[in-house]
């Protein structure tokens, strides 16, 4: 919407077709499949769900890479795992398509007011020509290297937020043991030496107890489980990470795996008889 609005003209795909009526009468060509879209286009973006969706949408018979004219520029936008990421890069240069990894960190709200983080990795001057595309979506722009680094630090900074937030539901959940009134510590511990722009984000969640995902459990699950795949392959021992990973297993067993992953704070609660 936001690269519509500045006056650009633009062809969309979607797997699921009725989420482009919304941009039925603005100017944009929709199409049916991949193949055709690029094949009409000289610059791509996606943001998928997985990897086997990314496999499907840019390494398939009717995929991106396949109709592409040579000297595209494809830019992906999604959460996927540097392998796949990987061949990607490896078949786009084999095509003559210049590619970008683009993933980004924010909210809805980001999204809305332009001010998402986007990590850019690939070649630079690819990069440097795209500089004005960037700046329309986000506010903080970071080229971090030429190859899959945008990847790895997407991953990296997802870890901590997840971890993040359950080292939150513990906190709440002793502190509250302790006879401590669980909107005051959120906010103290908001502005101590531990506060931080996620708990600020999180603390209207944590007060109401709404938790509508912004980020669901299930979501995180399955970027806890790209992150752990990357360790292996790396040989880097992620224990925390594996030891966070069960915590959002057990909210999908427990029927929560699409609330938002600090819904785990209230699972706590409930598991350590604290319900109000």
């Amino acid at each position: 919407l936001r690269i519509l609005e500045s006056g650009h003209n633009l062809n969309l795909y979607n797997r699921t077709q009725s989420k482009m009526n919304s941009f039925q009468k603005q100017n944009t060509t929709q199409h049916e499949n991949t193949a055709d879209l690029a094949q009409q286009s000289d610059l791509i973006i996606s943001m998928i769900s997985d990897d086997k969706a990314i496999k499907e949408i840019a390494l398939g018979n009717e995929g991106v890479l396949n109709h592409a004219k040579k000297g595209t520029t494809y830019i992906d936008m999604s959460t996927i795992s540097p392998a796949i990421s990987e061949e990607i890069g490896h078949m786009a240069k084999q095509k003559g398509i210049y590619y970008l990894r683009a993933p980004v960190n924010g909210t809805v709200m980001q999204v809305e007011n332009s001010t998402l983080v986007i990590l850019i990795s690939g070649p630079r001057e690819i990069f440097n020509i795209n500089q004005d595309l960037f700046n329309i979506l986000g506010n903080k722009i970071y080229y971090v290297g030429d190859q899959e680094q945008a990847r790895y630090l997407k991953l990296s900074i997802n870890m901590m937020v997840g971890i993040s937030a359950i080292m939150m539901a513990e906190a709440l959940a002793l502190g509250s043991s302790g006879g401590l009134d669980r909107d005051l510590m959120v906010d103290i511990i908001k502005n101590s030496a531990v506060g931080s722009p996620l708990i600020n984000y999180k603390e209207k969640t944590l007060k109401e107890r709404d938790f509508t995902p912004a980020f669901s459990a299930e979501q995180m699950a399955k970027d806890f489980d790209l992150i752990l795949q990357a360790g292996r392959s790396a040989n880097v021992p992620l224990t925390m990470t594996a030891q966070t990973r069960e915590h959002w297993s057990t909210m999908i067993s427990m029927g929560r795996g699409e609330q938002d992953y600090f819904g785990y704070a209230d699972l706590l609660e409930k598991l350590a008889g604290q319900n109000d």
